[in-house]
């Protein structure tokens, strides 16, 4: 079957991802080996169901701009800034070294000299995927080793964004033309920059809280959409530049807004789809039979990607300020390549620097080490114990420490409060007269814009979302109160924040018996019921007002909301049992205040020289004085004209010490 319509290839092409990506997952490989096989099994040079490659590769385009709008939605210049004493310097120097190997084993194989660079620079970077995902797999993600493997990736990628602008110069036919095209090329992309730093940081921000202000998810994720593809079409329409660079540039804008938090959780869908469309298209470029018949090039190739490059990312690490196991992990995280890699191999490609088949061997370097790399992370642990036998040796490669101290303005020791409706208001005052930091997670635009009125630190999005969650700290908060009275978001914020943050205290609010059972199974730790609490309430003031004791009440209270929970409308067998005692043991007994007049024959003397218990039988509990309440007064205390007695007693007792009294 060949030249499938559009919306069957689409399907075709994620079954095939689907079932590429399950079996690869099933024998311990990223997905994304999948998706490049099933783009091999798709593609024409093997038997079978032939995709529309035309069609793939225009979605695949749109791909790869909502990859780079998320690399640009996710840049932090402050987590950069900590650790480019280690990034900055490993990152140029790896990427030159690893280019001239690729440079020299494309001339060896007879690339031309601008498709034996393509090939060096192809090799050179790593895959944010991919990455990214062993360290989550490990733990490692907001480690200092994590986050300076991060910020060798970022500015990698950075590095590779400008490569691709100045890649058409490498094809100029002379060298005058060449300078003249990349000085162009240059000045270009400089004025799409400014333009996007100037008016774009004015008017998206603008665009976007506007859009939010109609509260309709479809536009909000439309406009976000609109602005990642928008943006890239027409700075390549306009400016020149590739489509990477300016859904990059797109994402950095809209990264400064206070709506990018949400817009990242909207697009993961759509991200993760048109990118698995972009793997399956890049693996129908694989041609099976030229890597068989070149599988010498390709082992080369396989041992400059996983050792050599391990092995150089591992001595700059070692080399630079950091201890032995980030360099360890920096070794083990570049060796492989991915996203990046196609892009440029893409556009090496489209220039006509590289053919097909030359294409083809980048294609299977990355699917080759990406297959291999979830191998090379088990060897981390193996490899620092042998080294740490060797003292002298470890004492020369662990010579750094990390410091990455959190920034004065990143939260910690918080109480995250998820809903800002009446009960998350009266929460977050009380946090702020306590002076308790906390953060309010609210989708409502018009309690946004009050909240940050009023200097309320807020987070705008659907809590519901991980990557809001992710975003609220709650790895470092003290606690997290969900008040919001939809019970699903309730629960899906409860499940993916116990899953963020195993230790921290949760509170939520529930509506029925049904929804605090589902919560306390996700890992709450208190669940309270609006009606239940308000029908506690009721019996504790009812039993007040009959003058019972305050911490029998109390108990009975309790006792009824612990047992609430069980949505029984009848009172348990506990719970009568409690109130019979509770009443059965106050039936006879009085509780009255009396003050002491200054006439009274005990004013002035004390509670032993009134005799009052022997003489009446009622004891004196209290005395209450403009200085303070004594509890349980002894013998010695003295009733002071103008005080006040607590006096418990039956009705008779308390009937002849109230006589005494006054």
């Amino acid at each position: 079957m060949s030249d499938l319509p559009l919306l069957a290839t689409i399907t075709i092409a994620l079954a095939y991802a689907l079932a590429g990506g399950l079996l690869a997952r099933y024998i311990g490989l990223p997905p994304i080996v999948g998706y490049l096989v099933a783009g091999v099994a798709l593609g024409p040079f093997t038997p079978g169901i032939r995709g529309d490659e035309t069609a793939i590769a225009q979605l695949a385009e749109f791909g790869v701009i909502l990859l780079m709008f998320g690399v640009g939605l996710h840049f932090s210049l402050r987590d950069f800034w900590q650790v480019r004493q280690i990034a900055i310097p490993g990152a140029i120097l790896q990427m030159a070294i690893i280019s001239v190997a690729g440079f020299a084993a494309g001339r060896m194989w007879d690339f031309t000299t601008g498709g034996a660079w393509v090939l060096g620079i192809a090799i050179s970077v790593a895959s944010t995927v991919v990455l990214m995902r062993a360290l989550m797999d490990r733990g490692w993600l907001d480690t200092p080793h994590g986050k300076v493997a991060i910020g060798w990736l970022v500015f990698e990628d950075l590095i590779t964004v400008a490569v691709l602008v100045l890649l058409p110069v490498v094809a100029a036919p002379s060298a005058g033309s060449a300078w003249m095209t990349g000085a162009i090329a240059l000045g270009k992309a400089a004025a799409f920059i400014a333009l996007m730093t100037i008016v774009g940081t004015r008017v998206v921000p603008f665009v976007l809280g506007r859009v939010v202000n109609t509260r309709s998810r479809e536009l909000f994720v439309l406009v976000a959409l609109t602005i990642a593809a928008g943006t890239a079409l027409a700075s390549a329409g306009i400016f020149g530049v590739s489509l990477a660079l300016g859904a990059f540039v797109a994402g950095l804008v809209v990264s400064e807004s206070p709506f990018s938090h949400q817009i990242a959780a909207d697009l993961v869908p759509f991200r993760e789809a048109f990118a698995v469309l972009f793997f399956v298209s890049v693996g129908m470029l694989v041609n099976p039979s030229y890597i068989v018949e070149h599988w010498d090039q390709v082992a080369i190739l396989t041992l400059i990607i996983v050792v050599l490059k391990a092995l150089v990312s591992g001595l700059l690490g070692a080399v630079l300020p950091g201890p032995a196991h980030t360099a360890l992990v920096l070794a083990a995280g570049r060796s492989q390549i991915g996203e990046f890699s196609f892009i440029v191999g893409q556009t090496g490609l489209a220039l006509g620097l590289i053919t097909a088949n030359q294409y083809s061997l980048i294609l299977a370097g990355a699917i080759i080490s990406i297959t291999l790399n979830a191998f090379v992370f088990k060897l981390i642990d193996p490899v620092e114990r042998a080294l740490k036998r060797s003292p002298t040796v470890w004492r020369a490669l662990n010579h750094g420490v990390l410091d990455l101290t959190s920034t004065p303005d990143t939260l910690s020791d918080h109480v995250v409060i998820v809903g800002c409706g009446r009960v998350g208001r009266h929460l977050s005052e009380a946090l702020g007269r306590l002076k308790i930091p906390r953060l309010v997670v609210e989708a409502d635009p018009t309690r946004v814009a009050k909240l940050r009125s009023i200097g309320v630190p807020v987070l705008f999005g659907d809590a519901a979302s991980s990557e809001i969650l992710h975003n609220a700290g709650l790895e470092r908060a003290r606690a997290l109160a969900i008040t919001v009275p939809d019970d699903a978001s309730a629960l899906a914020v409860a499940a993916t924040a116990r899953q963020l943050a195993p230790s921290l205290n949760i509170v939520s609010r529930a509506a029925t018996w049904d929804a605090a059972r589902r919560l306390k199974a996700a890992g709450v730790d208190e669940v309270v019921r609006p009606e239940l609490e308000g029908g506690v309430e009721i019996v504790r003031r009812t039993l007040l007002g009959l003058d019972l004791p305050i911490g029998d009440v109390q108990r009975y209270a309790e006792l009824v909301r612990r047992e609430g929970m069980d949505d029984s409308e009848r009172p348990t067998a506990d719970q009568a049992r409690l109130l019979d005692e509770l009443l059965t043991s106050t039936r006879d007994l009085e509780v009255v205040w009396m003050e002491i007049a200054p006439g009274a024959s005990i004013a002035g003397r004390t509670i032993g020289e009134t005799a009052l218990r022997t003489k009446t039988g009622a004891s004196v509990v209290a005395i209450v004085r403009p200085g303070g309440t004594e509890v349980n007064p002894g013998a010695d205390s003295t009733f002071t004209p103008g005080s006040r007695a607590g006096l418990v007693g039956t009705a008779a007792q308390v009937a002849s010490a109230r006589a005494l009294l006054s």
